[in-house]
């Protein structure tokens, strides 16, 4: 690994907190449901340790973004964001200007939980809203209506700086023009950015097994990506263009979070089920923690972490993930960083045969992207790159 490429594209903290009020039958994240409350001090306690043990792992680093995902983050008390919040910069150098993003779902958001998260550093609030019609809502297996909705969107703008929220479409007979429409009212409420998810039928979610048993039925192919399609139409018009396949923003307004892991650079992922991707001993090295909750404490409790997976990437292995997360981007991919990462150059007949059926074109002497046609087929122009 060369010094360039060490922390040139952010490093990343990121802290999943595993419980949800109920299991949405698409989700194969992972949470769970717990019935009785939930010992969230101890939880604090052991994202410290595992703090300071990843810390001892990467050394002194200065934080570019922290994101608490889930799972449902906002059923934290805001003691337990602020004292995680509080670890992180105990363990690396956190600057007063970072983005700090919580998500949230409308049924867990108080106002005075809210403001108890931006008391303690909070900046950013990612709301899972998912539709805004109510029949969807509940086939999605939401357990707040567009009302509710709309009034968290209304109080998070009123105290965080930045706010963005999620929408899941291609939703079964889902039209062109219905979506259109709710996408048009999604971005009258939007602040500066949109996440935009196209439904997918995860192997072991109850949306896999009414699918497979003919009971759910979802769009095909052509018609997936004529919403896809026109996604990104009524955004860019709308000024939240895209800046990855899934993600829209106005200019400046990008998630530096998820621009880390696009971006291929270097992340810690603390508590139950994270992952993290960070430089040790010049080698890329991925973590993986264990799933379940309890038994993630007592893990850490006895060991001072979680971690039950872990690899040391080849330089290959770093290149075809680099392909993986860089093509995402509409900025694309500098080639000569997939040269120092993957330890070759990509072949240059592929590129230009990829270029010549329009899926892929330059941006000026060293940088590649896909164009809107290969970004539908992302998945084949990555494997004609790294074969």
């Amino acid at each position: 690994m060369s010094d360039s490429d060490k922390g040139e594209s952010g490093f990343g903290v990121y802290v999943h907190w595993p419980f949800c009020m109920a299991k949405c039958p698409y989700c194969d994240f992972n949470s769970h449901v717990r019935h009785q409350a939930v010992d969230q001090s101890r939880f604090a306690a052991a994202f410290a340790r595992e703090m300071a043990t990843m810390r001892e792992r990467t050394g002194s680093r200065t934080v570019s973004s922290i994101f608490l995902g889930g799972g449902t983050p906002s059923l934290m008390q805001p003691e337990t964001v602020a004292s995680v919040l509080n670890e992180i910069s105990r363990n690396w150098h956190v600057p007063d200007d970072i983005e700090i993003t919580l998500e949230a779902n409308p049924t867990s958001v108080e106002a005075d939980r809210f403001r108890g998260y931006r008391a303690a550093g909070v900046n950013r609030v990612s709301l899972g809203v998912q539709a805004l019609n109510d029949a969807d809502l509940r086939r999605l297996g939401r357990m707040h209506n567009v009302e509710e909705a709309l009034a968290a969107i209304k109080l998070a703008r009123e105290i965080f700086p930045r706010l963005s929220f999620d929408l899941i479409y291609a939703r079964p007979d889902q039209t062109i023009a219905a979506w259109r429409d709710e996408l048009a009212k999604a971005i009258s409420y939007a602040a500066d950015h949109l996440s935009l998810y196209q439904l997918t039928i995860e192997e072991g979610t109850p949306f896999y097994n009414l699918w497979k048993a003919g009971k759910l039925v979802t769009p095909d192919g052509d018609h997936a990506a004529m919403l896809y399609q026109e996604t990104q139409d009524v955004t860019a018009r709308h000024g939240l263009p895209a800046y990855e396949i899934s993600n829209h923003a106005a200019p400046g307004a990008e998630s530096q979070h998820n621009l880390v892991y696009w971006r291929y650079g270097e992340y810690v992922g603390i508590g139950p089920g994270a992952h993290g991707r960070f430089i040790e001993n010049d080698t890329r090295a991925v973590t993986i923690t264990e799933r379940h909750p309890e038994t993630w404490v007592q893990n850490v409790e006895t060991t001072g972490h979680g971690v039950v997976e872990e690899e040391f990437l080849t330089h290959e292995q770093e290149g075809d993930e680099f392909l993986l997360m860089g093509l995402r981007l509409v900025e694309g991919i500098d080639l000569s960083r997939y040269e120092r990462l993957a330890g070759h150059s990509v072949k240059e007949s592929r590129v230009i045969s990829l270029a010549e059926q329009g899926l892929i074109e330059y941006i000026g002497n060293s940088r590649i992207r896909t164009t809107p046609a290969g970004a539908i087929v992302l998945n084949a122009v990555i494997a004609d790159l790294a074969a």
